[in-house]
């Protein structure tokens, strides 16, 4: 979820309104296909959702976030939920996996979270994720910039999220020391919730309302606004929102 930023999370929202993004985990974890005794560092756990799983399929999990909140929700679960930095982990060859799902885009600066994965991984582990790519939430991020600079705030949020493309990541990957088995861009339209655009948007404007410095006075008309704007091109006929979802879904490996 967050590993680095200073992007604070509700865990009730973030279970109401977004349970999509560990639920659509699945196919992550497949690529991973953890391996019972395994010692996995679940980079990014966020409430431990996807850590349970893990831990069900008999792996020996650590789970970092940088949100307290969140970090509280997965010990809650009985996970080794620790709060920590993607961007300062101080592990040395303790993991025979390192996974991540929906976090890296948080964070930036890819290598350096990179060089801390290599340190964290024994000779021959695995690193296994996907994240936002290159043109996700486009549409999203499109019509809030637009309604933040209609009320004079900047984009913020919107314009600092990490979104590469797969070839601009897996040379990150490969500069990093890591041999890439997988790296490619996954179109992945998502439909939401009930709650829809309105509850999309309150779940993460941390990222992004929050970021650009909008009072709390003012948030609820941004969103409003930004619902209006996205419903011609997201909304379908049935009134179901779905999102402009694009993932990058990667796997590598050190070498032995």
């Amino acid at each position: 979820m967050t590993t680095g930023t200073a992007t604070r999370w509700d865990p009730s929202l973030y279970a109401t309104h977004a349970s999509f993004v560990p639920a659509l985990g699945a196919a992550v974890l497949d690529l991973l296909a953890p391996q019972s005794g395994s010692q996995v560092l679940d980079l990014g756990c966020g409430d431990g959702v996807l850590t349970q799983k893990l831990i069900a399929a008999g792996c020996s999990v650590v789970g970092i976030d940088a949100d307290p909140a969140m970090v509280a929700a997965a010990q809650a679960k009985g996970i080794d939920a620790r709060l920590g930095d993607a961007r300062a982990l101080d592990f040395e060859a303790e993991f025979d996996a390192v996974f991540t799902n929906a976090a890296l885009h948080w964070v930036g600066q890819p290598d350096v979270v990179t060089a801390g994965v290599k340190r964290a991984l024994k000779p021959g582990g695995r690193y296994v994720g996907e994240f936002g790519g290159h043109a996700n939430i486009a549409a999203i991020r499109t019509a809030l910039i637009a309604v933040l600079a209609r009320h004079g705030f900047p984009a913020a949020g919107a314009e600092t999220s990490y979104y590469p493309t797969a070839e601009a990541f897996r040379a990150v990957l490969e500069a990093g020391g890591f041999v890439v088995d997988s790296c490619a861009i996954i179109p992945r339209p998502t439909p939401l919730p009930e709650s829809g655009m309105a509850g999309w948007l309150e779940t993460f404007r941390g990222g992004f309302i929050d970021a650009a410095g909008v009072p709390d006075d003012q948030k609820d008309q941004i969103i409003t606004e930004t619902v209006a704007l996205l419903a011609p091109a997201l909304q379908a006929a049935n009134g179901q929102w779905i999102a402009d979802y694009v993932r990058i879904r990667f796997s590598a490996h050190l070498p032995e």
